[in-house]
């Protein structure tokens, strides 16, 4: 694809759909043809302010229109056929993470937009997040050597959920799936596929019975990458502890980095080499510089590493999957074998 100005559509205009919207508007590399929600109100109020056509039906934009791209901020459960429609037509897409409910609905996208030669890629935006993007730098470059322990945090609290993220057949699973999902693209985009995950998970709902029937609020998970690198991953939605708050801390002999959304922190051995950078941004800065990747991968001319496949998102789906196993099973699970069952044909499926 050769062209400077791609066409796109919009799916989903809750919070992060306008974002999308607002920052395809601005990066200069998209025109927004089509955009869509459940809400009419929503669709029409975006299409007015942006100049495009509304709709409130994701199949009949998908349908009676051909644009390059399709930008999905719609939750999976609403649209799922209707992106393999897209991907039967030859769009390519862009979806919010997480790319699916679960490994094998995530893996069948990925074998359509394989089979269609289109790009079916994974919006990771902490990925193109100053902080993170700093962290990156620093580790690839070894200034923290010898790294032992890689440990995050992740309070999803104080945010009304909708009613469908308790459900495990509509949402997959919960705070591990839809807040933690971009945690953990981080271990795996800077570290290896841990070689083992066990995890334990429960809700907090007061009836003991009902908590078998709900998503989880409350996870944690410990992986072994090798027999000299641990991770572990500590996650609740409980709004009375605090505010949302995500951190990760990678322990090295001679270091400690710390990474929040807005900071960065090196702290050294000897406390000679400590420092700091602080990297207050905005989303729609960050994702503007996401859709700008996507654009540029569209084009031929992109960066590898930034904007990542649903392929490359398999092993964070693996590293998923196998944790909701482990959790059912009591043991460790291993994601290169879900990786591996899942690219057989004859496999054996495991679903969350």
């Amino acid at each position: 694809m050769t062209k400077d100005t791609l066409t796109a559509g919009i799916l989903g205009l809750d919070e992060k759909g306008a974002l999308l919207l607002d920052a395809a508007s601005r990066c200069g590399y998209f025109q927004v043809t089509v955009v869509a929600d459940l809400d009419p109100q929503k669709a029409e109020k975006a299409a007015a302010r942006y100049g495009c056509e509304p709709y409130t039906d994701y199949r009949q934009l998908i349908v009676q229109n051909q644009v390059d791209c399709l930008l999905v901020a719609a939750d999976i459960h609403t649209c799922d056929e209707h992106l393999k429609t897209a991907i039967r037509k030859q769009i390519n897409v862009l979806k919010l993470a997480p790319p699916a409910r679960g490994f094998e609905e995530a893996l069948e996208y990925v074998q359509m937009a394989e089979h269609e030669k289109i790009v079916f890629a994974i919006a990771n935006p902490a990925r193109f997040r100053s902080s993170y993007v700093t962290a990156h730098d620093l580790i690839g470059r070894g200034h923290i050597e010898h790294i032992f322990l890689v440990a995050a945090h992740c309070n999803a609290g104080g945010v009304d959920l909708p009613a469908w993220s308790s459900d495990p057949q509509l949402a997959g699973g919960g705070v591990l799936t839809h807040d933690c999902y971009q945690i953990l693209d981080q271990i795996l985009w800077n570290f290896s596929l841990p070689q083992q995950v066990y995890a334990l998970k429960t809700n907090q709902a007061l009836d003991k019975q009902q908590r078998l029937y709900l998503t989880e609020d409350t996870a944690v998970v410990s992986m072994k990458f090798t027999d000299a690198l641990l991770g572990n991953v500590v996650a609740t939605r409980c709004e009375e502890i605090g505010p949302d708050e995500t951190a990760l801390r990678i322990f090295g002999r001679n270091a400690l980095l710390t990474i929040t959304p807005r900071r960065t922190v090196l702290r050294t051995h000897t406390g000679l080499d400590d420092q700091e950078w602080d990297c207050d941004e905005d989303d729609g800065e960050v994702m503007e510089r996401l859709l700008s990747g996507f654009a540029q991968r569209l084009m031929g001319r992109d960066e590898p590493g930034a904007v990542a496949s649903a392929a490359e998102n398999l092993k964070n789906m693996a590293v998923l999957e196998a944790a909701y196993l482990s959790a059912r099973t009591g043991c460790p699970e291993e994601p290169a074998r879900i990786l591996q069952l899942g690219r057989n044909p004859s496999r054996t499926a495991t679903s969350i």
